[in-house]
């Protein structure tokens, strides 16, 4: 077990909330941005850990999209939150599991000293990317911040027992933006080419290559940690899309298993985990002791399994 302990969540929506149907979703307005909300629930986080950012080792921001190109979203952060301060800033990015991928990296040093408390933020405002045309994302997506403190532990009982990822590049194409940053220039924007500069996403293609690839990884992980899904106390999976709680009935867990905010705050990208975490912890869903475990798909084809014990 990689020991370590969560001291602080916080999470950050914007103002706006708007309707599909019975779906809710969140879209930043203009005086919102993406580093205000990554800020924000930074700051709660703070507070719930009752620390300072003096105390923090770390920051780590875990976004899929970026404020800027360069510098690192971190250092951005940083600027807000700890500048005069030398604390170390950096990205971790694989896409929607992000959050799960820097949890997983960040453990070591945090296990073997290097750091003692690290601030982890997921910040997400995908709805500016959104194309109206693709109805499915368009009604899917929300905006959203989570961040959580993470610290070095002695407690041999709490920590993650062990992690997973996987990426399958034939779904390389299957979520993306084209345009940008060096493939598409920006120079090269133009009312032909904003499409290449929007969000794209095959649904299907995505769910149909998860569902192929998902169940025996996932059955792997459990046999290879002699558990069954009768073991995990909690599972929180990205909030993909409607489908999850198929997927989830696929894998064997039971609806009360799992978290599903899907029709409350929809796809949140990267913040989609840890802002259901905090969820979770929240709503005392989740106490110390439980297993609990980190999971989702992500741009790439790349899949993400965590399991921690609180």
């Amino acid at each position: 077990m990689r020991k370590l302990q969560l001291q602080g969540y916080g999470t950050a929506l914007p103002k706006k909330a708007i309707h599909f149907g019975k779906q809710t979703r969140y879209r930043v307005s203009q005086d919102e941005n993406q580093l205000h909300l990554a800020v924000q629930a930074a700051g709660r986080a703070l507070a719930k850990a009752k620390m300072t950012i003096d105390e923090i080792d770390c920051i780590v921001s875990a976004s899929a999209v970026g404020i800027q190109p360069i510098p690192c979203t971190a250092a951005l952060i940083h600027e807000q939150l700890a500048k005069g301060t030398d604390i170390p800033a950096l990205d971790i990015n694989t896409t929607c599991t992000s959050f799960i991928t820097a949890l997983d990296l960040i453990s070591y040093p945090l296990e073997a000293g290097r750091y003692h408390n690290v601030l982890i933020i997921s910040s997400e405002v995908g709805s500016l990317a959104l194309n109206p045309k693709q109805k499915e994302s368009f009604e899917l997506f929300s905006d959203g911040a989570a961040a959580m403190i993470f610290s070095q532990s002695h407690d041999e009982q709490s920590g993650i027992i062990d992690s997973i990822q996987k990426t399958w590049s034939e779904g390389a194409h299957a979520t993306e933006i084209r345009a940008g940053l060096s493939a598409v220039h920006p120079k090269q924007y133009s009312e032909a080419t904003k499409e290449e500069f929007m969000f794209d996403m095959k649904g299907k293609q995505i769910l149909s290559l998860s569902v192929k690839k998902l169940p025996q990884m996932f059955y792997n992980f459990l046999a290879k940690n002699d558990m069954t899904t009768t073991d995990l106390d909690l599972v929180i999976p990205h909030q993909a899309s409607r489908a999850m709680p198929l997927v989830m009935e696929k894998l064997g867990i039971k609806p009360d298993q799992f978290i599903d905010l899907i029709s409350e705050y929809g796809n949140m990208v990267s913040a989609s985990v840890p802002f259901a975490f905090c969820q979770a912890l929240e709503k005392k869903r989740i106490r110390q002791g439980n297993k609990v475990l980190l999971m989702g798909t992500a741009a790439g084809l790349t899949t993400n399994m965590l399991l921690l014990q609180l």
